[in-house]
C-alpha cells in the first residue's frame, strides 16, 4: 500500500534528484513549485523504486502527477491505479508533456483518455536570445530596454538574504496598486511567492532584483528544472515603469547564463488561461510551446 505524505524542506535533496533524472523542461516537476504551490494544490509525496508519485487535491479533486524519475514507468503506473481504486477515485493523471503521452500511449495502448490543457502549457524560450533581444521579431523589446537605459540610474543584483526583504516591500507595494483588478488566480500566485520569499534560501532558488536611483522597480526568481533549462517560477515589475519588464528579463537571463554554462532554454510557465498573459508571454516569441495533457483512465 502506498504511503503518501505531506511536502517538507527536507523532501529537496531526494525530490530534485529523481527531478533531474526525469530531466524535463515542465514547470510541473521542479521542487520549488511543488513546494510553494502547496497550499493550493495539497501535494502528497510517495518514493516509488526509482520514481516519485505526487498526489493532489485541487477544489477536491483528487489526481495524481506523471510519475517522474527513471527506471520502468509501469509498475508506478499500476501503483497509482491499484491506490487510486482503494480510494474510490478515478485514475487521473496531469501535466503529462507530449513525450510522457508517448510513453504510456506505448505502455498503456488504448487504455487513457488524453486531453490537452491549454491554459497549462509551458512557454520555452533560448536563453540567448532573451539576454539579447536581438532579432527582428524582439526588436521591440529591445527598443524598450535601451530606452529604459537611457534614462534610468539602474542595477541587477542577485536576490540574497540582505535584500529580499526590499522583494517583499515591492510586492506589498504591487498588491496595494493592484487589489481591485486581482482574481482567484492571482490570489493563488500571492500566497505562493510569500513562501518562496520566506524559504528562499532553503528552497536554493536564483533571482534578482531590478534597482532604479535605489529603489526595487522589479524581480525574478526560479530554479533549474533540468539540466539545460531554468524555470522563472516569478518576475514582477512596476508596469508604470517603460521597459521594467524586459529589463528584469534580459538581466535575470544573462546572469543565469554566466552561472550555468549548459543553459539553453528558459520557461516562463503557463498563462494561466488569461488572455493579457497570454499575449504577454508570445510576446517575448517563445522557441516552442509545452503542451500538457491530462490522462483519464477508460474504465469498463
Amino acid at each position: 500500500m502506498l504511503e503518501f505524505k505531506p511536502i517538507s524542506l527536507q523532501d529537496k535533496d531526494w525530490v530534485t534528484e529523481i527531478v533531474m533524472e526525469e530531466n524535463s523542461p515542465s514547470a510541473d516537476f521542479n521542487f520549488v513549485n511543488m513546494y510553494i504551490w502547496d497550499k493550493t494544490y495539497k501535494q502528497l509525496l510517495c518514493p516509488f523504486e526509482k520514481r516519485l508519485l505526487i498526489k493532489l487535491c485541487y477544489k477536491e479533486e483528487p489526481f495524481f502527477v506523471y510519475p517522474i524519475g527513471s527506471g520502468p514507468v509501469k509498475p508506478a503506473v499500476e501503483a497509482l491505479k491499484t491506490h487510486a481504486e482503494e480510494i474510490g477515485c478515478p485514475l487521473i493523471i496531469k501535466g503529462v508533456t507530449e513525450k510522457q503521452r508517448e510513453i504510456l500511449e506505448a505502455e498503456y495502448p488504448e487504455k487513457f483518455i488524453f486531453e490537452e490543457n491549454e491554459a497549462k502549457a509551458d512557454y520555452i524560450y533560448l536563453a540567448e536570445k532573451l539576454s539579447t533581444f536581438s532579432g527582428k521579431a524582439l526588436h521591440s523589446k529591445k527598443n524598450h530596454c535601451n530606452r529604459f537605459e537611457a534614462v534610468h540610474r539602474w542595477e541587477f543584483l542577485p536576490i540574497s538574504p540582505d535584500n529580499i526583504h526590499q522583494c517583499q516591500d515591492m510586492l506589498n507595494s504591487w498588491i496595494s496598486d493592484n487589489s481591485q483588478r486581482l482574481d482567484e488566480s492571482i490570489a493563488y500566485e500571492l500566497e505562493a511567492i510569500q513562501e518562496a520569499f520566506a524559504a528562499y534560501e532553503h528552497l536554493a532558488m536564483e533571482g534578482g532584483i531590478l534597482k532604479s536611483d535605489g529603489k526595487v522597480i522589479g524581480f525574478s526568481m526560479g530554479e533549474m528544472t533540468s539540466a539545460d533549462c531554468f524555470d522563472v517560477n516569478f518576475e514582477k515589475a512596476d508596469p508604470a515603469i517603460n521597459g521594467a519588464y524586459p529589463m528584469v528579463c534580459r538581466e535575470l537571463c544573462r546572469m543565469l547564463i554566466k552561472n550555468h554554462p549548459d543553459l539553453k532554454y528558459i520557461n516562463r510557465e503557463d498563462d494561466m488561461g488569461l488572455p493579457s498573459l497570454r499575449r504577454s508571454k508570445l510576446s517575448y516569441k517563445p522557441e516552442y510551446i509545452l503542451k500538457k495533457y491530462s490522462a483519464r483512465w477508460k474504465y469498463e
